[in-house]
C-alpha cells in the first residue's frame, strides 16, 4: 500500500458515504460485498480485513460507481442469492427478490406435504410459470425430495440464464409461453407457482435499480391494469392441476384483492387466501382447484 492508497477500511468507509448519498438503500453491505467480491472472499472474511491495513483492491472505485449510479449489486457482481442458490445473473433477467422466497415456502409447505402423505418412493409434480433466473423451479427442485418440476420462460433474453442456473438439476426447462406451455401435463399437476409480470402499464418502478435495468417484460402485465400475465397465469394453473392442486401467485401490495377477485370470479378455484411476506405485506394469493 502506497502513502497516498487509502486501505481497505478506509475504502469501505468512503464507499458507504458515496453509496449512502446516491440514495442506495444498504450502503454499508453494499460496499463490503463489493470489497469481497473483488477480493474473492466471503463477507465474514472482509470483516476481519477491515481490522487490518489490508490495502483497497483494485477497480474499488469503479465498482462503487456503478453501485452508485443505481445499478443493481447482482448485475455488478453476476450473483443474486436465493433461498439456498447461488444464481447468475445479468442484463436481461429479473433479480429474484426476497420477498419470492416466501411465495416459494408456499408451493414447497404443500409438496413437502403430500410427498409425506403418498410415501417416501412417491412422486409430485410442480410447475413454475414464468421461472426467469429460473429461483422459483430451482428451490422446488433441490428441496423438495421426489418433485419433478417443469418450468417455462418466453424471453429470449433470460431463457439462457434459466438454462444456467437450472443445469445439473432435474428441473425439464421450455422456452415459449406460459398461455400454452406444458399440454401433456394437463390435469396431472400438484402445484403450480408463478411469479408473473404484474405491474400496469402507467405505473413507474419505485427503485431505480428496477426502473432503470430490469427488464420491462418481466415488470409489465399486459394491458393498462397489468393482470394480463396474471390473468394467463391463473388459467394456465387451472388448466395443469388436477382437482385439489395448489396455486399461488406473487403480486405486488396493492392487488391483493384484485387477484383473489380474479381466482374467486372465474369459478376454477376455492379456499382462496392472501399470504403475507417477512415484512407483512400482502404478496401472494393461492387457490385449490376445484
Amino acid at each position: 500500500m502506497t502513502d497516498n492508497a487509502p486501505s481497505l477500511s478506509e475504502a469501505v468507509a468512503r464507499a458507504t458515504a458515496a453509496l449512502a448519498a446516491a440514495g442506495v438503500p444498504s450502503p454499508a453491505v453494499d460496499a463490503q460485498l463489493l470489497a469481497a467480491h473483488l477480493l474473492g472472499v466471503g463477507r465474514g472474511e472482509l470483516a476481519a480485513m477491515l481490522f487490518g491495513t489490508a490495502p483497497a483492491p483494485a477497480g474499488y472505485d469503479e465498482l462503487v460507481a456503478r453501485r452508485a449510479a443505481r445499478e443493481p449489486l447482482q448485475h455488478i457482481t453476476g450473483v443474486a442469492y436465493f433461498r439456498h442458490l447461488e444464481l447468475a445473473v445479468g442484463k436481461g433477467v429479473f433479480v429474484p427478490r426476497p420477498e419470492t422466497e416466501s411465495v416459494v415456502q408456499l408451493g414447497i409447505d404443500v409438496l413437502t406435504q403430500l410427498h409425506q402423505e403418498r410415501g417416501s418412493g412417491s412422486e409430485t409434480i410442480a410447475v413454475d410459470l414464468g421461472t426467469g433466473s429460473g429461483a422459483i423451479a430451482g428451490s422446488l427442485a433441490t428441496e423438495v425430495p421426489g418433485a419433478r418440476v417443469f418450468a417455462v420462460e418466453l424471453s429470449d433474453d433470460a431463457y439462457p440464464w434459466a438454462a444456467r442456473n437450472l443445469a445439473g438439476t432435474s428441473v425439464t426447462l421450455v422456452h415459449g409461453d406460459m398461455r400454452d406451455a406444458f399440454a401433456e401435463l394437463d390435469g396431472t399437476v400438484d402445484v403450480v407457482v408463478s411469479n408473473p409480470p404484474y405491474i400496469p402499464a402507467d405505473a413507474i418502478p419505485r427503485d431505480l435499480e428496477v426502473r432503470l435495468h430490469d427488464p420491462h417484460m418481466a415488470l409489465y402485465g399486459g394491458g393498462a391494469d397489468g393482470m394480463e400475465m396474471p390473468r394467463a397465469a391463473a388459467a394456465t394453473a387451472a388448466r395443469l392441476l388436477h382437482a385439489g392442486g395448489y396455486f399461488v401467485m406473487e403480486h405486488a401490495e396493492v392487488q391483493a384483492e384484485q387477484m383473489a377477485a380474479l381466482l374467486r370470479d372465474s369459478g376454477h378455484w376455492e379456499n382462496v387466501s392472501t399470504h403475507t411476506d417477512l415484512t407483512g405485506r400482502d404478496r401472494a394469493t393461492s387457490g385449490i382447484r376445484r
